[in-house]
């Protein structure tokens, strides 16, 4: 059976047929590195990165890339209110971003471009639109011409006269269309620019995942993976220039994950319900965050809660139990050869392919984690259930805790951090505040301090350096 997936471009679900067999292109819109990722956003990074890790284990070979906007508006703002420079807070954000990511489980792409590192092919880009009559350029700005291209619309299923009406155009804007959006912004006093034909200047934010996807993956590609919140205008503007620039069609899956409401509402500073990836992991263990936000088909809105949180971390306790219990089983077996064991091996087997079959049933099945980890359940069952035997063996137990570890492998969620692990991260804390303290970032420092004070880690400061002690 093929792998279904729903494709916002067709509102169906439809089998994956790759451009090349057995290799898939998958490109999902990166962070904006002016601040840490909140909750939603991990939901997002969770996601496709489980959707890579699936597509792997069905033996697709993945080229995964997922960018860092590293010039915008929000890095300049985030730059003068900080006293820094643009390049400094990007830097920053983008390490912040690898540490938190790389806690959920979230594997490194293929390729991580940034945008600055894309300047040349942006420009190259915008030039050929305007060549070809897809673009038109005011002032120091270029321009997207939307009625060059009359499939304009057709990802968010709007027509152009529904988006007019939402629209409001700036006062220093001299678009010819309301729908017309910006490939190429002049630079405004004090910003960050780069030389251009039409004046120095930066990006607009559109253009840069069309350039960035080209560049490493091709004019054409499989999967392209976002929040919903991105369709519109983000992905409807992507296609646009796209497939303008190349005369093909662009992406041929478009998959959308649904939001993230903290306690029913939408997560908002207004409302003071705001979380950002790095408080929570400071509170719970990253594992049980990442099986919360898998914890519902991906499209579908995901309520936050702290007992939705509670509940995760007991999910996780009894697959970790049921490890133990067959670890320690399989201890008691090999330390006493002489006890008879049953030639289960094929038996347990064929359970066990079982309970892997419902599980590849449910992702293939426009990735469904929330049956998937149904399916990985019933197999912690079965496993309790074997071991309630009288009679069991070594490859029987080997059956069984392979397979719970192999779909806990394909979900993220496999292992615990080792105490190697826990020291290395509370020593980068420790630098993280070192540094915080020479630029006089004293906010940082306090809150890395309070941070490894909830994981019952108290700092130190001696004329010797910090030091750490468990409280």
């Amino acid at each position: 059976m093929a792998i279904q997936l729903y494709n916002t471009l067709t509102g169906q679900k439809e089998p994956l047929q790759t451009l090349e067999p057995g290799k898939v292109r998958f490109y999902a819109c990166g962070p904006t590195v002016y601040n840490y990722f909140h909750v939603g956003n991990a939901r997002m990074f969770v996601v496709f990165d489980t959707v890579r890790r699936y597509l792997e284990y069905r033996g697709y070979e993945v080229r995964y890339v997922q960018n860092f906007t590293d010039v915008d508006d929000k890095i300049i703002q985030r730059a003068i209110e900080t006293g820094s420079d643009v390049r400094s807070v990007a830097n920053h954000y983008i390490q912040t971003y690898f540490e938190d990511a790389d806690a959920l489980g979230i594997r490194r792409a293929t390729v991580h471009p940034r945008v600055t590192e894309c300047i040349p092919d942006i420009i190259r880009f915008i030039q050929d639109l305007i060549d070809a009559g897809h673009a038109y350029v005011r002032g120091g700005d270029v321009y997207f011409d939307t009625s060059s291209f009359p499939e304009y619309g057709k990802l968010s299923g709007q027509s152009p006269e529904d988006m007019r009406a939402g629209f409001r155009i700036e006062v220093n804007e001299q678009k010819e269309d309301p729908t017309d959006f910006a490939l190429w912004k002049g630079a405004k006093p004090g910003e960050e620019f780069w030389d251009s034909p039409w004046g120095p200047g930066r990006p607009g934010w559109h253009i840069e995942c069309s350039v960035m996807s080209q560049k490493y993956l091709g004019e054409q590609i499989d999967i392209h993976g976002g929040g919903r919140d991105l369709v519109f205008p983000h992905h409807e503007n992507e296609i646009a220039q796209s497939e303008s620039h190349s005369g093909k069609w662009f992406a041929r899956y478009w998959m959308h994950n649904g939001t993230l409401n903290i306690n029913g509402e939408k997560m908002s500073k207004s409302l003071g319900n705001f979380i950002m990836t790095r408080d929570l992991l400071a509170k719970r263990p990253a594992r049980a965050v990442r099986f919360f936000l898998l914890s519902a088909q991906y499209r579908h809105p995901l309520n936050y809660t702290e007992e939705a949180m509670d509940q995760a971390e007991q999910a996780l306790e009894r697959i970790d139990r049921s490890l133990r219990n067959l670890a320690h089983r399989k201890q008691t077996l090999e330390q006493a050869p002489q006890v008879p064991q049953p030639d289960d091996k094929q038996e347990q087997e064929a359970e066990a392919a079982k309970v892997r079959e419902q599980f590849v049933t449910a992702m293939d099945d426009d990735f469904n984690t929330a049956d998937g980890i149904s399916a990985l359940f019933e197999g912690v069952r079965e496993a309790n259930t074997y071991l309630t035997r009288q009679e069991v063996s070594v490859a029987g137990i080997d059956v069984w805790s392979g397979l719970i570890e192999e779909l806990l492998d394909v979900l993220g969620l496999k292992g615990t951090a080792t105490d190697d692990d826990l020291e290395a991260n509370i020593a980068r804390l420790i630098e993280e505040r070192n540094e915080a303290r020479k630029r006089r970032d004293f906010q940082r420092a306090d809150e890395i301090r309070d941070q490894l004070l909830q994981q019952g880690i108290v700092l130190e400061d001696t004329a010797q350096g910090t030091r750490w002690y468990r409280a």
